[in-house]
């Protein structure tokens, strides 16, 4: 048997690219069936049709989650083409692709509120809507998030991207302590550097230096510890934060930003 044998997952939120891509991958080859949301659809489709030639069950579901609506819709969708919900994992997050990188007294309101949405808002709606799920069927279910080191340290131009990251983990606190009789866990994936298409575009690769391990993670490898929390692997573990980092914020000293 595989890690994820019986269990149905919903990957919401750029389930079909990066990260979220190479979880839909993993969950699938550990035996889940898995609805795969993105707000692209060609994207969500090409990662349900990837897994299920590799013999998993799969769907492609298409939804914003800046949308209450969307983010709500989704999660049934899944529960109801899945015949039910184990496992929740949220994917999309992020900064740069978002909004430029700022001095926290030049951030526009619209800035500091897209990425709340992006980052803790819609997390929180999905949650929501999980729980309800998991409670319908009578407890039980996991929650995976990803989150970022950025949520637990401090990080020039990125305040409000670090507090959304640092929200994220304290809802999963939160969830595990009132959910945890009724069978229901949630952790976090507090990633460093992963080497997406995207960080490739915006991240020099001399900033490897600064990892213990001397290279930036790859998705594979937060994939593989989401499937480790959302598995029976990981029973006993809830509320918590794994750090996936390369050993990044157990080093220092770090370089100061300039005020340039």
């Amino acid at each position: 048997m595989t890690a994820l044998d019986g269990k149905k997952a919903l990957i919401i939120g750029g389930g079909g690219d990066g990260i979220g891509r190479a979880i839909t991958r993993g969950f699938g080859a550990a035996g889940a069936a898995v609805a795969v949301a993105d707000v692209d659809r060609e994207r969500a489709a090409e990662a349900a049709a990837e897994i299920a030639d590799a013999g998993a069950v799969a769907h492609a579901l298409t939804g914003d989650v800046r949308s209450l609506d969307d983010v709500a819709g989704l999660v049934a969708r899944a529960a109801r083409e899945l015949g039910g919900l184990d496992v929740l994992v949220t994917v999309v997050g992020g900064q740069v692709a978002f909004v430029p990188a700022t001095r926290l007294h030049e951030m526009a309101d619209e800035d500091w509120d897209l990425m709340f949405d992006l980052n803790l808002r819609y997390v929180a709606r999905a949650v929501r809507a999980a729980l309800i799920v998991f409670l319908e069927q009578g407890g039980e279910g996991t929650i995976v998030s990803v989150g970022s080191v950025t949520g637990s340290m401090g990080a020039p131009l990125q305040a409000a991207y670090g507090a959304a990251k640092a929200g994220l983990a304290s809802l999963a606190r939160s969830v595990a302590v009132e959910y945890g009789l009724e069978g229901i866990r949630m952790n976090v994936l507090t990633c460093g550097a992963i080497a997406t298409p995207i960080a490739r575009g915006v991240v020099s690769p001399d900033e490897a230096q600064w990892v213990p391990l001397g290279r930036f993670g790859e998705s594979s490898e937060v994939a593989d510890a989401a499937v480790f929390l959302a598995s029976p692997l990981s029973s006993y573990i809830t509320g918590q934060s794994l750090v996936i980092d390369g050993g990044l914020t157990v080093r220092g000293p770090f370089p100061m930003p300039s005020r340039a």
